[in-house]
């Protein structure tokens, strides 16, 4: 994007964003922007929110603590803080970046920034002079080379140093020229001879151009003054000097002094004194005075590197004649150089089952000294199990002197001493790392006798159990232990058909999903193998404990919930606070806390009525039954286990609030078959103007209807003979136990009635525990039971009349209608012309009498 450029210049830059693995982004800005200039919008370019930057406390963090780019939060945008110099910040090295880190916490995350500054060309070439001067004499060739002191531009690519111009060019013209780095310089050469009578000063303009927009330069003044010519060489006094010097004599020490003579007078005679180009490595540790002649020395001396010195030494007049002559310096040893141990053959590592005497290093010991100065003595520590033995001059062999032992010292360190015999003597000393190589001596270890690990049931096969580990004191291939898994059976069947071993970490996996309602727990063996040869290992024991998970619903066992059923309970109205409707019976297979259950009242016709015991399921009443409530009620129930999440199932119970069971037989009819209407309003408004004339006319009706069926039935009844048909009552499938939620114990009731209440049966049975009557009409007695509820002949049953009307309310029955029946507890699913519906029951035929 363009910003807006200061003042005195003009440039567009170009914002360059590439976004990289793990939150980077790369923005490109020029140097010398102005504080507060845009660098980036970090919110777009990294997808952020303003909000997360201002919650998260969003700050920049520097390696070097260098705050030249700030971060504005409320913006979300990063801007030039300080002022940025290019060169000042990399110098020389290109490109030229700023790397930070953008840090947002809750949660912490981190972004990388890198901001590349890009070079403006914003310095211009200059020349360390401001002017150069040159002494040539009219006798110079042509072609005479002038080297020039080049100019420098901190600035980098094309904003750097490009190109030299010299003005005027009469005389001489610029070569430039290329170092190896990449560097520029120029040199004058001289194009025409010069004529000191003519022009005895030159003075030229020497600028340097770089290649930036708009383009800078620099400038320096070159003044050349024309000698004149000279006709007398200057002589030396003597073609050869000699002198000795000790290689310890310090800086500055006087080693001799030249001398020539120039026969010229004034200028031409003036003498000046240099080293030779042929000695340009001795010039380094000399050093002559160009007046006098004197050499001193300038640097170390050292007899070792070199015993003489030749220098050749040049007298030079102010005409550029010259004359050369020759020093010789001999230099003279002292005991300033210690031993040096030289390591020609080691043999790194050593079994540690090396014998003693054997040969671990070859050592070379030498000392440049001459004489006694490099003599040398050579040792080792005594507590080491090595000592040092002499084999010829010079040379000294390293052997060990005791049995080896890896596991209790792997290596060595062994510092090797040579001393001279100089004065004062000086000493070296090495230290070589000796490492003893392992035998396989060491089985694998575990860390513990066994393991125990524990998985959820349920878990994805291929998931990381447990991890062992062992630990071998061997080395290398002898201690790389690898995992297996052992031949042992669970339940069976091979152990890995259940669990895997990673040889490498020793991981465990599961190699299926596990079931704790199946299998709880089990043993495998893990065997610990070394790489050595033989190899040796060991084995442990992991007991893998299968966790339970809340996997499995709870499953109602009672009341039955089958398609056909109709009423379940009934309750008398006369039935008081806390009377027992009926107790709802669930199991789960789980265990622990997710095993326990708890029961809710989900759904009631009427929640005032009926509760249900959190933990026993009994469903109660919990206020005095009325007239006012309806005789259809129905609960929905909800059993919850205890674990996380909880599972649930529902139950629903029917129940009729009924005193007599002709009264439930006109109100059950369509007890079950709960119809879901649309509750659509404009649909029953309209629907209540056609039905509110209808209703009238159907009500009169219903009227004479109902007072004709009842008046029918009374007489039917009243008329029968003796031989009634038999009327089995289903067992209630609960058992009024007290207890907290688990069905303990059931006991039956089985009643046969009639229609006649002087031929009725109540009978006691034991306690159900192998099947159960469905309240469909699904028989799942044994053969042996279900013949117990057919009776064939009426004069059979015992008449138990005003006793079985005590008889029937002491074993639970709560209401009896005007025969002396209580039918609270069956079911009739429909009526016949009768009034009664005997198919429920099993009855598939009427006779004459309306009786089957």
């Amino acid at each position: 994007f363009a910003a807006v450029p200061p003042p005195s210049c003009r440039y567009i830059r170009e914002r360059k964003i590439l976004l990289v693995a793990r939150a980077q982004v790369r923005y490109s800005i020029p140097e010398e922007m102005a504080k507060g200039s845009l660098v980036g919008n970090i919110v777009q370019d990294l997808g952020l929110d303003v909000k997360k930057l201002n919650s998260g406390r969003a700050r920049i963090f520097t390696e070097d603590s260098s705050e030249c780019i700030g971060l504005n939060v409320d913006k979300g945008t990063l801007v030039v803080k300080e002022r940025i110099d290019r060169e000042e910040l990399c110098g020389q090295a290109s490109p030229c970046s700023l790397h930070f880190q953008i840090i947002v916490e809750n949660p912490m995350e981190l972004y990388r920034i890198d901001v590349e500054i890009l070079d403006i060309n914003d310095n211009a070439p200059a020349f360390a002079k401001k002017e150069m001067h040159f002494q040539i004499s009219e006798s110079a060739a042509p072609g005479t080379r002038f080297s020039l002191d080049g100019a420098k531009d901190p600035d980098v690519a094309l904003n750097t140093l490009q190109t030299y111009q010299l003005n005027p060019t009469d005389h001489f013209q610029l070569k430039p020229l290329s170092r190896s780095d990449g560097t520029k310089y120029v040199e004058m050469v001289l194009q025409s001879a010069l004529d000191r009578e003519k022009q005895e000063e030159h003075k030229l303009i020497l600028t340097a151009y770089d290649g930036g927009t708009p383009q800078k330069s620099g400038s320096v003044k070159i003044n050349i003054i024309v000698l004149d010519a000279n006709d007398n060489a200057p002589v030396f006094g003597q073609s050869l000097y000699r002198v000795v010097v000790s290689e310890n004599a310090s800086k500055g020490t006087i080693v001799l002094t030249v001398s020539a003579t120039d026969a010229d007078q004034e200028t031409n005679g003036e003498v000046m004194y240099s080293f030779s180009q042929n000695t340009e490595g001795a010039s380094v540790l000399f050093n002559i005075d160009a007046h006098t002649g004197e050499i001193t020395i300038s640097g170390l001396l050292d007899f070792e590197q070199c015993r003489h010195y030749e220098l050749d030494v040049e007298a030079t007049d102010n005409g550029g004649l010259t004359d050369t002559s020759k020093v010789l310096i001999e230099i003279t040893d002292v005991n300033d150089n210690a031993p040096v141990i030289s390591i020609i053959s080691f043999s790194n590592p050593i079994p540690e089952d090396s014998a003693p005497e054997t040969v671990i290093a070859l050592l070379n010991i030498k000392d440049s000294d001459s004489g006694k100065n490099g003599q040398v003595k050579c040792s080792i520590s005594p507590d080491l199990s090595f000592r040092i033995k002499s084999s010829s001059s010079n040379f000294y062999s390293l052997v060990s002197d005791q049995a080896l032992d890896r596991e209790t010292v792997s290596e060595y360190d062994i510092t090797i001493t040579a001393t001279d015999e100089g004065s004062p003597s000086f000493s070296t000393n090495k230290t070589v790392t000796l490492k003893i190589s392992d035998v396989n001596d060491n089985a694998p270890l575990f860390t513990r006798q066994s393991y125990t690990a524990f998985v959820i049931e349920n878990n994805l096969p291929g998931m990381s159990i447990f991890s062992v580990k062992a630990s071998d004191k061997d080395f290398g291939n002898n201690a790389r232990i690898s995992y297996l898994l052992g031949d042992n059976q669970v339940n069976g069947v091979s152990a890995s058909a259940f669990i895997s071993v990673n040889a490498e970490s020793g991981e465990i996996f599961a190699v299926r999903s596990f079931d704790y309602e199946q299998i709880k727990e089990f043993q495998i063996r893990v065997k610990a193998q070394d790489g050595g040869s033989p190899p040796l290992s060991s084995n442990v024991t992991v007991k893998i404990m299968i966790q339970d998970q809340n996997d499995n619903a709870p499953q109602v066992l009672y009341p039955v919930q089958t398609s056909n059923s109709l009423v379940s309970e009934m309750v008398p109205r006369s039935a008081d606070v806390g009377y027992l409707v009926t107790k709802v019976v669930a199991v789960d297979v789980d265990s622990g806390q997710n095993a326990w259950l708890s029961y809710k009242l989900q759904k009631a016709t009427d929640r005032a009525l009926f509760e249900v015991g959190l933990q026993n399921g009994e469903i109660r009443t919990i206020r005095q039954v009325n007239d006012k409530d309806a005789v259809k009620q129905r609960l929905t129930v909800v059993v919850e286990d205890n674990g996380q999440p909880s599972r649930s199932a529902t139950v629903n119970v029917n129940v009729a609030v009924a005193d007599s069971f002709p009264e439930v037989l006109s109100e059950f009819t369509d007890f079950t078959h709960d119809k879901e209407y649309n509750d659509n309003l404009t649909f029953y408004l309209v629907l209540a103007l056609a039905v509110v004339s209808f209703l009238f006319i159907v009500s009169i009706i219903a009227i004479l209807s109902v007072k004709c069926y009842r008046w029918r039935r009374e007489q039917m009844f009243y008329k029968s003979n003796g031989n009634l048909p038999v009327i089995p009552c289903y067992p209630p499938l609960y058992a009024d136990v007290g207890g907290t939620g688990t069905l303990r114990q059931v006991y039956n009731y089985d009643m046969c009635g009639t229609t006649d209440s002087r031929q009725s049966d109540m009978k006691y049975v034991r306690p159900y525990s192998q099947s159960i009557i469905s309240l469909d009409g699904t028989h799942t007695l044994p053969q042996a039971q279900r013949d117990k509820l057919i009776i064939d002949d009426s004069d059979n049953q015992v008449s138990i009349a005003a006793e079985g009307y005590r008889e029937t309310q002491r074993k639970g029955w709560a209401g009896l209608d005007e025969t002396g029946l209580g039918w609270t507890r069956l079911e009739w699913t429909g009526l016949d012309e009768t009034g009664l519906d005997w198919a429920g029951l099993g009855w598939t035929g009427l006779d004459e009498t309306g009786l089957d």
